[in-house]
């Protein structure tokens, strides 16, 4: 009797824990290891990394994976098959062309930042540049983004806004990029997102830009079309629009999206 009794509360014993491993406490992050990969614009870069921290930190179980590039070149991976779950761009007309590629999920497609366009030169600036007038002059190596880049097509409504026909020495696929020419000192100068120049602020110095804060870039992000992960995609979407994601974007200089209807 001793012996049928002790093993009927082994058995008890073991549905029960089958059936607390089973519910995993009701969350999601708990129940199995899951992993992202995040298709992102290169002025994101510093951003996104400090972001992770805080995200991994309330989602354990959820391992990030980061492609940084230009939009242009994430929106080409997308269009040739890469695997993604998310696309942040630096520009609207970036992820318009995604959205009407049918490569998002357009009801989860959102603003969450804006940067601005400066110019810079290396620290001793020794063209002794002020202007873009003189970034521009002849003689003077100017680096910018290419035009099918939104950094670059930035740089083209600015120029245009003031009459301006941009002669650089070479276009290149991604602002961070531009920035590492003016660094090296292998250019005069650039033009760069405000967040980039900040972030090498000890080996670069800053020009204004005539017009150039009325031409914000908004970033938007979105759900892929086919993500495999959409409730983990979700989270994440949800803590950069957060009060913790939003604190990272503006200690880094981001401004809030400008709403289109207001503009």
């Amino acid at each position: 009797m001793r012996h049928r009794f002790a093993t009927l509360l082994t058995v008890t014993a073991l549905v029960l824990t089958g059936c607390s491993g089973a519910t995993g406490g009701g969350n999601a992050d708990s129940a199995r290891d899951r992993s992202l990969t995040v298709f992102a614009a290169a002025s994101l870069q510093q951003a996104f990394d400090d972001m992770s921290e805080g995200f991994t930190a309330e989602h354990p179980r959820i391992s990030i994976e980061f492609n940084y590039a230009g939009s242009s070149t994430l929106l080409q991976n997308l269009e040739s098959g890469a695997p993604a779950d998310i696309l942040a761009t630096a520009d609207e007309a970036t992820m318009e062309m995604a959205q009407q590629a049918g490569l998002i999920d357009r009801p989860t497609r959102e603003l969450f930042a804006a940067n601005t366009l400066v110019g810079i030169v290396p620290d001793d600036n020794p063209a002794n540049i002020a202007t873009l007038e003189d970034a521009n002059a002849n003689g003077v190596n100017l680096v910018v983004c290419a035009s099918q880049v939104p950094c670059g097509a930035l740089a083209q409504s600015v120029a245009d806004a003031t009459g301006t026909t941009l002669n650089p020495v070479s276009e290149e696929q991604q602002v961070s990029d531009v920035l590492g020419k003016v660094r090296s000192g292998q250019a005069d100068a650039g033009l760069v997102y405000a967040t980039d120049a900040a972030l090498a602020s000890d080996e670069v110095s800053t020009f204004e830009l005539e017009g150039a804060q009325d031409q914000p870039n908004n970033y938007p992000i979105a759900q892929t079309a086919n993500s495999s992960d959409r409730e983990a995609a979700a989270a994440f979407i949800e803590y950069v629009q957060s009060d913790a994601g939003q604190a990272v974007l503006q200690d880094l200089g981001f401004a809030a999206p400008q709403d289109p209807d207001d503009s």
